[in-house]
């Protein structure tokens, strides 16, 4: 019977780092600044049990959540990182339309990068839920424009599907690919990542955009997530994606109702056990509008700064969001606040 290991008990900031050096407490992630001194012991269908870091510090399973992560795309994962959305398409569920040009989106581009963003995140078709596919000319039409302006000083991510548009914009200079699909939507996609050898990152979606809110059923939806990303993680070792070069995303709003993404939050370290980069992308999504009462997706800034916050708490090393200000200054207020000596005035 699989066991799963969910770590508990996080410490943050000068208390984590205190206790990670005398062995009570696991480096969350790898992260040197997020402890863990508990850990839920999971197997499927058996009651659960907690036990402490220290007695469970020599397992296999355990130390793979805690060694450090690699760089990714040459950005060091010892810290949350924060990527920034650049929608080039005119159905976003945000803010669809608003960057209509190659010029609009690359002024958007540098402008959160001017707020924090390390990773600028290019996507020109919409995977909101009921969205339909775009074709291939008119996403790389979108795309490839933007991601040649903005990657000439700046690390830039492709957020597609398609193989096609990736090999489009990996030679317009993208360094990462942003797959919602994990790869598995174009058969091509996983050899031509490999073959490029290019970082990527791996979602977890149940079914496709068009359908995939209709009902979407789990047995112990953070179970069955994490289990699909393992699988995901071991297709893409097995087409020759280096494991260093796979990043996961457990698919906030991609096949999951409201208590479904608030079950995945709530348990997201459990998404350490895989080894790899964690990056979380909830902005402005549906269920925050659930949870706050806000109905009109761009003024959700508040309630995502809320759930950004918790998933870097949890070690999320990566944040995708809109609202790349609120965001990077929350986080900077919170790492202060938790230890004062990283601030130098």
């Amino acid at each position: 019977m699989k066991t799963y290991f969910r770590p508990l008990s996080i410490v943050f900031g000068r208390d984590a780092r205190d206790l990670i050096a005398s062995g009570k407490a696991g480096a969350l992630g790898g992260m040197p600044h997020i402890g863990f001194t508990h850990v839920e012991v999971i197997q499927r269908g058996v009651d659960r049990m907690i036990e402490t870091y220290a007695d469970l510090s020599d397992i296999a399973e355990i130390e793979t959540i805690t060694t450090p992560r690699p760089a990714f795309g040459g950005i060091g994962m010892d810290a949350t990182r924060v990527m920034g959305i650049v929608n080039v398409t005119p159905d976003s569920f945000s803010d669809g339309g608003r960057l209509a040009d190659v010029d609009a989106g690359i002024a958007h581009g540098l402008k959160l990068s001017g707020e924090g963003a390390e990773i600028l995140d290019v996507g020109g078709e919409s995977t909101r839920p009921g969205s339909d596919t775009v074709t291939i000319e008119d996403e790389i039409s979108r795309v490839e424009g933007v991601i040649a302006g903005l990657a000439k000083a700046h690390i830039v991510s492709a957020d597609t599907r398609k193989a096609a548009v990736m090999r489009a914009a990996l030679n317009a200079g993208a360094r990462l690919i942003n797959d919602v699909s994990a790869l598995g939507f174009d058969e091509a996609s996983a050899s031509l990542v490999a073959q490029a050898k290019a970082p990527v990152i791996l979602m977890h979606a149940q079914g496709e955009p068009k359908t995939m809110q209709l009902n979407p059923r789990y047995d112990d939806v953070l179970l069955d997530v994490y289990d699909g990303l393992a699988t995901s993680v071991a297709k893409a070792e097995a087409a020759g994606i280096a494991r260093e070069n796979i990043c996961v995303d457990p698919g906030i709003g991609f096949g999951k109702s409201y208590k479904q993404n608030l079950e995945l939050m709530a348990g997201l370290t459990l998404f350490h056990g895989l080894g790899v980069p964690v990056l979380v992308g909830l902005s402005r999504k549906g269920f925050i509008g659930a949870v706050t009462g806000e109905k009109t997706a761009a003024e959700r800034i508040n309630g995502s700064v809320g759930g950004a916050l918790q998933a870097a708490q949890q070690g999320a090393h990566i944040l995708r969001v809109h609202d790349v200000k609120a965001t990077v200054h929350s986080l900077k207020m919170f790492t202060a606040s938790c230890d004062p000596d990283s601030v130098d005035f």
